[in-house]
């Protein structure tokens, strides 16, 4: 199976990138500029079928993440093939999001003002660890981002997702014993 096209940059020579690579390694804002124009089409081809109504977030998560990295791609002839790799790892990541954060029926649940529900969430939360249910209180239930819950745990964003990913896991067991 063929990769998608990376667009304009077939007519490119793949040479001609490696100055402007280099130049957005060293801060320099036009190359910056000049690299966003040339990958932001490129990304947004493959993020929208991944992650459909959500794709222009995961456009822009995907270009956040490239931007924040350039400084680390040895290869300025592999930059293409490494913004494919990202646009799909955070389309896929948004779309699953996405689809969980659709809800389901709500049929037979109790009201959110429940005082029965408020007692089983808090006995269930009480049982996470104090990482996992701060994480998972600041993101969930206070709806912050992972940026702002990242700078108030004073952990990386990286850790943020993981143990959000492990926090709501264990909530779920909990909640269905």
């Amino acid at each position: 199976m063929r990769s998608p096209s990376p667009g304009p940059a077939d007519q490119a020579d793949q040479a001609d990138l490696a100055p402007l690579v280099r130049a957005a390694q060293r801060g320099d804002a036009l190359a910056v500029q000049e690299l966003l124009d040339l990958l932001t089409p490129y990304v947004g081809r493959l993020c929208g079928p991944i992650a459909l109504q959500d794709g222009p977030d995961a456009t822009q998560e995907a270009l956040i993440v490239i931007f924040r990295g350039i400084g680390g791609l040895r290869e300025p002839a592999a930059l293409f093939g490494w913004a494919r790799v990202i646009a799909v790892r955070e389309a896929v990541r948004i779309a699953r999001a996405a689809a969980r954060s659709v809800p389901d029926p709500l049929d037979g649940v109790p009201a959110r003002d429940d005082p029965q529900l408020a007692a089983d969430v808090r006995d269930v939360l009480g049982r996470l660890s104090p990482a996992h249910r701060a994480v998972l209180v600041l993101r969930d239930l206070e709806g912050l981002d992972e940026h702002s819950v990242s700078a108030l745990l004073g952990v990386p964003e990286p850790t943020v997702r993981t143990r959000l990913f492990r926090a709501r896991r264990n909530f779920r067991k909990a909640w269905e014993r």
